[in-house]
């Protein structure tokens, strides 16, 4: 072959190796509202809530089946035992339980309550799965800012072995001192190297919650620090109760312990059974014969006594858990809200005084340094005291992260203001 052919041949494979690659890794930069959405579409106790969903609504046509018809058949005076042919007389007919009127239909409307009360559930299951997912996606742009300081450390700590290196060249430092730098300068590469360590964990932790391999590749896209557009409490509580899937599913569950209480007084009134049957009678006509019949309710105390006191219990006791429910939804939301504004404060006084004096201080303990004015103990002090700073304030957004999402799951929804991307 042609060496130009092969040349080309090359060049184009590793064209398309390149376009894959990035394609590949395009598909792993996920943004936190990405990561959310695979996590609900993949998470293993989500899939099954869903197939106990299918099953329930599978129980609301069985609730609302018909009752199956029966065919019937009598051979009577036989001449012996299961001689059929000769019987003397038999009854040949259909026979049909006709249920009272409403009965079925509550049936039915207690199974859908039933099936409302697993999508309360499943969506209770998502809220959780969605905050883990935040704590997860957050926890590692936390790493990354701490892996990203570490290694500013370093290269201060390394700059700063150059100079003690060269003020010792020079006569102006003592060699304690450059050993002093060293050790500095491996300290901050150990420090590097754990810090990684944690970003890999952090990486395992979100993978698992996506359902994806631990150690599989992934890159997120986002900063700590969301916008919030701050709202009155009152008004995050009163979402709360209307939001919140536990709430949900206790008002559910109330309307369907009504529906048994219905249930329970249509009990005191009967089911019919209908029967048509074909009588042959031995040197008789044939004819036909009509039958109704429906139960009495002479122990009238028992539905009393029974299902209906059982329901208006049940709906007594549903009563007092969604008042102590809404009290602690109450407590939760405050509690999340004053850590929220707390952390927010927080925030600001590193931006507006910590950091900046921190590297103000640095920087004027290098220029002293670096003019004799000090020695080595001093400036590494300042450097230990702006790389401390620089973490508290990547603590401090990511403390801030959570309240949010916190708050957002004590709300039972996303807040305004979320900037991931």
């Amino acid at each position: 072959m042609d060496l130009k052919k092969i040349s080309f041949f090359l060049i184009l494979l590793l064209g398309f190796e390149n376009f894959f690659f990035n394609q590949e890794s395009a598909k792993d930069v996920l943004s936190l509202e990405q990561c959310i959405s695979v996590a609900l579409e993949q998470n293993p106790l989500v899939l099954s809530s869903l197939e106990q969903y299918r099953a329930a609504l599978a129980r609301i046509s069985q609730a609302k089946a018909l009752p199956q018809p029966s065919l019937d058949y009598d051979s009577d005076l036989q001449p012996s035992l299961l001689n059929f042919k000769e019987s003397n007389e038999s009854y040949f007919g259909l026979s049909q339980t006709v249920e009272f009127p409403g009965r079925r239909l509550l049936r039915g409307k207690i199974a859908t309550q039933e099936s409302f009360e697993l999508l309360s559930e499943i969506d209770l299951l998502k809220l959780t799965v969605a905050y883990q997912v935040k704590q997860a996606f957050y926890g590692l742009l936390l790493a990354k800012e701490k892996l990203r300081y570490a290694q500013q450390n370093l290269e201060l700590a390394q700059d700063f072995l150059k100079k003690a290196e060269f003020k010792h060249g020079a006569g102006d430092a003592a060699k304690v001192e450059v050993l002093r730098a060293r050790v500095e300068a491996l300290k901050a590469a150990n420090e590097v190297k754990a810090v990684a360590n944690e970003e890999s964990l952090a990486k395992a932790m979100l993978n698992f919650l996506l359902a994806r391999k631990k150690f599989e590749p992934l890159e997120i896209k986002g900063t700590l620090k969301k916008t919030f557009s701050p709202m009155e409490l009152e008004e995050l509580k009163q979402r709360a109760f209307s939001f919140r899937p536990e709430v949900k599913k206790l008002k559910i569950s109330l309307e369907k312990e009504n529906y048994k209480k219905k249930q329970g007084y249509l009990s005191y009134f009967p089911d019919f059974e209908l029967g048509l049957s074909r009588h042959r009678l031995e040197g008789e006509k044939t004819t036909w014969d009509f039958t109704l019949s429906f139960p009495v309710p002479l122990f009238f105390w028992q539905p009393k006594k029974g299902q209906i006191a059982e329901a208006e219990a049940h709906i007594e006791s549903l009563k007092r858990e969604l008042e102590h429910l809404k009290n602690s939804i109450s407590l939760e939301v405050e509690e999340a809200y004053r850590n929220a504004l707390t952390a927010a404060s927080q925030i600001q006084l590193f931006e507006e005084e910590i950091l900046a004096q921190a590297e103000e201080v640095y920087n004027m303990f290098l220029f002293s340094y670096q003019e004799g004015e000090i020695g080595g103990i001093e400036l590494i002090e300042a450097r230990r005291t702006l790389i401390e700073a620089r973490r508290s304030y990547a603590d401090a957004l990511y403390n801030y992260d959570v309240t949010l999402a916190a708050l957002e799951k004590s709300v039972g929804q996303t807040l305004e203001g979320d900037n991931d991307d």
